[in-house]
């Protein structure tokens, strides 16, 4: 599919010296900056079909769960940390739930994390997202791109990936543009307004706990 990509999303991919992206900052919140989905400026038209679905779990699930998150959002790592292990051992890996996480890019950080995530493929992508969200208050917490990205390197580096890859993601800017319509495009289409949002068969909900979502996803296969 092809995606006019607004002028207030494609800073996120602008390429500055030294050898990573950098952008206009647009901070570390959790909720969507207001406009940046329907911004009228100029627009270049990107397809986004090359991008993959990260996806975990039984593809005939009864139940679909699509996560959307930020590598940046303090919100998605506690729920990384905390109720995503519950749905992993108890719907994902017993057949029960098709779980797709889908990346959401409020600054250049979070692209940057996306881009070294997805540098190990669908084989590595989960594992290296858990050490991302792990580590999140390291890699982020000097606001200082060199460093941030000297982390996200050697998270990458941790997952088995050699600096070669790494420089070959990280300095891809055809991908880093397609990514940016790609969440564009998924925000656009579920009416994303923050992060963690999931979309359970459709359904929109926002961060719960764990005992919520589990009511749910049972009703569901009660249903069933």
């Amino acid at each position: 599919m092809k995606r006019m990509i607004p002028a207030a999303l494609l800073a996120l991919v602008l390429i500055a010296g030294g050898g990573w992206w950098l952008t206009t900052q647009l901070g570390g919140q959790t909720d969507i900056p207001a406009g940046a989905l329907d911004a009228q400026e100029s627009a270049e038209e990107v397809d986004t079909s090359s991008i993959v679905e990260m996806v975990q779990g039984d593809a005939d699930a009864p139940i679909t769960v699509v996560e959307y998150a930020s590598y940046t959002c303090p919100h998605c790592a506690n729920f990384h940390a905390n109720q995503y292990k519950d749905l992993k051992a108890e719907y994902i890996d017993t057949g029960k739930v098709k779980f797709v996480f889908r990346e959401v890019y409020f600054d250049r950080f979070g692209l940057w994390a996306s881009m070294v995530a997805r540098c190990g493929g669908q084989e590595r992508f989960f594992g290296i997202t858990d050490l991302i969200f792990k580590g999140q208050q390291t890699w982020v917490g000097s606001g200082q791109p060199g460093e941030v990205v000297g982390e996200l390197r050697k998270i990458g580096r941790l997952a088995g990936l050699n600096d070669d890859q790494l420089e070959s993601c990280l300095q891809d800017a055809n991908k880093a543009q397609t990514l940016v319509a790609w969440y564009e495009e998924n925000a656009d289409a579920d009416k994303i307004t923050g992060t963690p949002s999931f979309v359970i068969d459709g359904e929109m909900h926002s961060n719960m706990s764990w005992a919520d979502f589990k009511e749910i996803l049972d009703e569901k296969l009660g249903d069933a």
